[in-house]
């Protein structure tokens, strides 16, 4: 990083970064949105004005503070008027419905629960009202604003639980993920030592802001002083208008990103889709080598990947100026600060190129779960994270992942429950006995596939059906299968008759 990136990244808390990035370049631009400019020095006296109005409404250092809200500049001000409160803020993303947001409302004690109103044609003030949340108020194109006069003193301890982010993994329910503003700046600056940016570029937000990346990808922009292009619904080729506007020079976001920019430049072979992109970034999701090599062959950019989850939101990223087969093959490596440790299953460090389970220590690892028994489990004897992923280490400091401990599906870069679904299905009268696996997809990085054993004499299930049924059940789109299979029977182990997933992954993932 250079020298003014890294004296930023050593900023107590997010608000006082923000104020340092202000006093530097305050009529640099920071978010761009269709015509809208904010520059660093507005995004401060804006979000002051927006933490004024929430003091009003009774919002305090401490005070547990939802928002579902989309990517738009609003919801970065909101976010950022709560950071310099020193609330406590639990976003959820935009698309979850009845079943996530209600646990998150419940488990993390919401006092404040900010909505968009009617977006994409769902009623979200509805299904806050339906959930009786509290302190339900709209926060899409008007914010609370009051005199910034009346506000206390800005937090200045970094280190206090003020993030409540939400993840699933190999239970049904989601957990609640415990951030401080410092474990969300080092995850931040570890993005911006890989990635070697400039003020000169220009990047873009395709994700929901409320996943853990909308802070990690803000603190890249305030470390280096570079604006991004927010967009509030992605899709393309809609989107590419406001790529070529804006001049982007970063784009990306998980191999889901890069198989539909690579489509797009496979419609006019020869000239470049985007002409600003130098480079496409990203995470979240496996990436096939083959996507690497098609991107940079046929988009003629470069492309880096990384490896980070909820509870640690950078912890590798591969580098531009890195070797081809590094960038295909491995994850990239750690940034100064994070430790990468491999294990064998009694929790002993393993020689570099051994597989073993992935553990993690450093300042961007995540305070622990909101569940106190997950907390604990989630730590070794050395404050070592457990993660459940597996891989190596290779002579060179790269890290390669081979599998998961964790029956996660990784789509679009966000981790869906195979559970979850599992016990849905089980309530469906044509399903005996069903698994919920992943697929290797070069679009999605994996695809959702519903493995279902059917009970003898029950009529024939198809997908239409399948997914009609989970929805009707609240289960998000995002996490519905795209594919069914049905089977005579599940394959089992002796001992406990367990299904054996893997073999249903040999089985069906070359198809």
């Amino acid at each position: 990083m250079t020298g003014t990136a890294h004296a930023l990244g050593s900023s107590r808390t997010l608000w006082e970064l923000i104020e340092r990035r202000a006093e530097l370049t305050p009529d640099r631009p920071v978010l761009l949105q269709g015509d809208r400019v904010l520059t660093f020095g507005a995004l401060r006296e804006r979000c002051e004005r927006v933490a004024a109005g929430l003091y009003g409404m009774g919002v305090r250092a401490g005070t547990v503070v939802a928002w579902q809200l989309p990517t738009r500049i609003e919801t970065a001000v909101l976010s950022f008027a709560l950071a310099r409160l020193g609330a406590v803020q639990s976003p959820v993303i935009p698309y979850y419905r009845e079943r996530e947001v209600g646990f998150a409302l419940r488990e993390s004690k919401a006092e404040f629960f900010a909505v968009p109103g009617s977006w994409r044609g769902y009623d979200h003030t509805a299904l806050a009202h339906r959930l009786g949340a509290r302190g339900v108020f709209e926060a899409y194109g008007q914010l609370p604003e009051g005199d910034p006069g009346l506000l206390p003193p800005p937090p200045d301890d970094g280190t206090s639980v003020r993030w409540v982010y939400w993840t699933s993994g190999t239970t049904s329910d989601p957990k609640g993920v415990l951030h401080t503003d410092r474990s969300l700046i080092a995850g931040g600056s570890c993005l911006a030592h890989a990635l070697r940016l400039t003020a000169a570029d220009v990047g873009s937000m395709a994700f929901p802001f409320a996943h853990i990346a909308g802070p990690d990808y803000t603190v890249m922009l305030l470390l280096y002083g570079f604006p991004a292009v927010m967009f509030e619904h992605f899709a393309l080729p809609d989107a590419l208008a406001e790529y070529r506007r804006h001049k982007v020079t970063v784009a990306g976001g998980s191999t889901a990103f890069y198989s539909m920019f690579l489509a797009e430049q496979r419609k006019r072979p020869g000239e470049k889709v985007i002409p600003t992109l130098r480079l496409l970034a990203g995470g979240g999701a496996p990436k096939p080598p083959e996507i690497y090599h098609a991107v940079v062959r046929e988009m003629g950019v470069q492309l880096t990947h990384g490896y980070g989850m909820t509870e640690v939101p950078m912890i590798t990223m591969g580098s531009p100026d890195d070797t081809a087969e590094n960038l295909a093959t491995t994850e990239g490596c750690p940034p100064p600060g994070m430790e990468i440790r491999i294990t064998d299953e009694a929790g002993r460090a393993v020689a570099p190129g051994l597989d073993g389970e992935v553990r993690l220590r450093g300042e961007a690892v995540c305070r622990g779960y909101l569940d106190r028994a997950q907390s604990e489990a989630a730590f070794d004897a050395e404050g070592f994270l457990v993660t459940g992923d597996v891989g190596h280490v290779k002579e060179s400091g790269h890290l390669v992942l081979t599998g998961r401990i964790k029956d996660i599906i990784i789509r679009k870069g966000e981790n869906i429950s195979a559970k979850e679904i599992e016990d849905l299905l089980h309530t469906h009268p044509a399903v005996g006995d069903v698994a919920v696996i992943g697929l290797p997809d070069a679009e999605r990085g994996e695809l959702v596939c519903a493995v279902v054993e059917q009970p003898p004499g029950a009529s024939e299930l198809t997908l239409r059906a399948l997914a009609a049924f989970l929805r009707a059940q609240g289960l998000s789109v995002h996490k519905v299968p795209e594919r069914l299979e049905v089977v005579a029977a599940l394959p089992r182990n002796e001992a406990l008759r367990k299904v054996l997933k893997y073999k249903l992954r040999e089985r069906f993932g070359g198809a």
